[in-house]
């Protein structure tokens, strides 16, 4: 093993640990990261997009505060729902609210953030929101997600996008502000590209958008990023600083591929 592969090594479990760090920082404040992710209408549409059948077993990766996992297990009572995440203080509570809701066709598991804890083909569906932006291996983590996939099986992920005209991708450099191991968002076609080489197809998809808040840090901070990167890009993002808050807007790639 050469110096280069621990390198990266390295650099893949720190940038698990500042996640890990960082949504136990974010869940523990509650409020704040419910304002962030939470979107009735969006995960109606999801939803909708699923087409969630009896006798499923279905993942939900990046499972968090089980804001996608619960639904479906609520109203498809004959599937078998697992959230899958790195956070055990998340996962924790979870298991709680799964047994004071009577919940019996949800659980949780924990992992490394790298290798699935599950045989091949163990899953219907696998499906992730506002997750995968976080994940240091991405095309790793696609492979896995085939691996536990049956044949013909479908993987929805929904997860923000930069905009067109944001070569520089400023849009990172904003998001890495807040230490939570936000590596990088990917566009539409990069999505396409990644789930090709690990055998997926789009079959689905459709766009929506998020306007979200995150607590303004340092001014300097801010000012170096937003000095660095061109006006208009930024202007594009909606970006306004209410308070001690910072919004911004982002557009949102909602995709379905089926497994070959």
């Amino acid at each position: 093993m050469d110096k280069k592969e621990i390198s990266t090594k390295s650099e893949l479990n720190r940038s698990i640990e500042n996640t890990k760090k960082g949504f136990e920082e974010s869940f523990e404040s509650g409020t704040l990261y419910n304002r962030q992710t939470q979107d009735k209408a969006h995960l109606e549409q999801i939803l909708r997009c699923l087409k969630i059948s009896d006798g499923m077993r279905i993942l939900d990766l990046g499972t968090g505060t089980g804001y996608f996992a619960f639904p479906i297990a609520e109203r498809f009572s004959k599937t078998e729902v697992i959230g899958l995440d790195i956070v055990e203080r998340a996962l924790d509570k979870n298991r709680k609210k799964a047994l004071n809701d009577g919940l019996k066709n949800i659980s949780f598991v924990s992992y490394n953030g790298l290798t699935f804890p599950f045989a091949d083909k163990a899953f219907d569906m696998v499906i992730t929101r506002y997750a995968l932006h976080h994940f240091p291996a991405i095309k790793d983590t696609f492979r896995e997600i085939s691996r536990v996939l049956k044949p013909n099986g479908m993987f929805f992920l929904s997860d923000p996008a930069p905009n067109e005209d944001d070569t520089e991708r400023f849009v990172d450099a904003y998001m890495q502000m807040k230490k939570d191991g936000h590596i990088k968002f990917y566009s539409k076609k990069e999505w396409q590209d990644i789930g090709k080489i690990a055998g997926f197809n789009l079959v689905d998809s459709f766009e929506t958008g998020i306007r979200f808040p995150k607590k303004k840090q340092t001014s300097l901070e801010l000012d170096d990023i937003l000095n660095r990167y061109d006006k208009q890009v930024i202007k594009g993002y909606g970006l306004e600083i209410i308070n001690d808050e910072i919004w911004i807007t982002e557009r949102v790639n909602n995709l379905l591929f089926k497994k070959l």
